[in-house]
């Protein structure tokens, strides 16, 4: 039996996985990874890299049922209005379930896809990001790479120790150099590269590996920060600069706050969840979900970027207030700023001349709508390119 974290970042084995993955005592845990013990032996608790040992042993999904699970997903998506999505980790089985999809008519949400590392991006689309596929439906465009691990796992790499494990500091995935590497292999070739940094050294890094890159590549190219969860307030105005584009989710804040508070103290606080911040200083500034760790239902995404509350009201006035957005810069991010981020303002993220007709319809004016009616809100109809591809029962 092998469990995952809902952020897919730490999972537990039970003895016979462990035994069936080799995992004994004196098995090393990899770099960018931990093993957690109980006394000398593992307890079944494997962190960010340290999930290989087990996921090696675990028997993979078949075609069919990677297909099956695909369409599944997408009818969760349309059902929530979501008309575009990004894919932040395509593996190549993960893309050719898209291509079947495509090659049959089945595919009717849009797809962003960032292969997961550089090789599987070659694999997938040679020297370059592929064109757009099946009417805008499909596209390869960038890599995903991976700075860190996840706060509530304690993966995410603080600069100083976290408050309620003063041993330990998370972890980087790589080194410095590694990093660098690896976004310039994507880099040369024109993909987009987009870096996951969760705590406030990996943050830093990246940035970093940024400042190095763009004296080489020029041009437009929107380097990705997923996440940008913890920052030092020193780094923030970091984000304005080099067109970085800050991915960011907003109900990670309204589901993290009381673990942030727990794992960092309020002292380290100032540039949690930043999202304010990151737009004064210049940042693009784009909203997602992060699903399936989250909903994909973006009014409650909506609602938590103006409020900075919980679907409970909680806190009173919002966690650190400062850090609101308007209601109209959290729909923008949402959509044509999401668009933006993947290259794609020019086919979808609005409505206007030139643009694909996906729209949706809902039960009432989300302008006009409390913050608690907007997480209220029911699509009745969702459409891709002019066609109805969703109908609330």
């Amino acid at each position: 039996m092998w469990l995952q974290r809902a952020d897919g970042h730490a999972g537990w084995a039970n003895t016979a996985a462990m035994k069936a993955a080799g995992i004994t005592a004196k098995t090393p845990a990899p770099a960018g990874g931990r093993i957690e013990k109980t006394g000398t032996a593992p307890s079944g608790v494997f962190v960010d890299s340290a999930r290989e040992l087990i996921e090696k042993a675990a028997p993979q999904p078949l075609p069919k049922e990677r297909d099956f699970a695909f369409l599944k997903a997408q009818e969760i998506l349309l059902s929530h209005g979501i008309t575009a999505t990004s894919d932040m980790g395509s593996s190549m089985d993960d893309w050719l379930s898209y291509r079947r999809a495509g090659d049959v008519g089945a595919l009717r949400v849009r797809i962003m896809s960032y292969a997961f590392g550089v090789d599987t991006a070659v694999k997938i689309g040679g020297s370059g990001p592929t064109p757009w596929l099946y009417a805008d439906k499909l596209r390869m465009g960038g890599v995903k790479l991976y700075a860190d691990g996840a706060l509530g796992s304690r993966g995410a790499w603080l600069k100083a120790p976290y408050s309620d494990a003063p041993g330990q500091s998370g972890a980087g995935f790589m080194s410095d150099d590694v990093l660098r590497n690896l976004m310039s292999r994507a880099a040369v070739d024109h993909y987009q590269v987009a870096v996951h940094a969760i705590g406030d050294r990996a943050n830093a890094e990246v940035l970093g590996a940024i400042d190095d890159m763009v004296g080489t590549y020029k041009g437009d190219r929107r380097w990705r920060i997923e996440h940008a969860q913890i920052v030092d307030p020193v780094d923030l105005p970091r984000f304005g600069k080099n067109g970085i584009v800050a991915s960011m989710q907003p109900t990670h804040e309204t589901s993290d706050r009381t673990m942030a508070e727990a794992r960092l103290g309020a002292a380290r606080l100032a540039g949690a969840y930043a999202w304010a911040s990151m737009l004064r200083n210049g940042a693009t500034l784009a909203f997602g979900s992060d699903y399936p760790v989250e909903s994909p239902d973006a009014f409650a995404g909506w609602a938590a970027g103006f409020t900075r509350q919980g679907a409970d009201g909680q806190p009173y006035g919002g966690w650190r207030p400062e850090e609101r957005v308007t209601r109209e810069q959290a729909w923008w991010a949402f959509t044509g700023a999401a668009a933006y981020a993947g290259f794609a303002e020019e086919e979808f993220g609005r409505l206007g001349v030139g643009q694909r007709a996906d729209f949706i319809i809902v039960d009432r004016d989300p302008l006009l709508a409390s913050p608690s009616d907007l997480r209220a809100t029911k699509v009745e109809q969702t459409w891709v390119g002019g066609e109805k591809v969703f109908v609330r029962p």
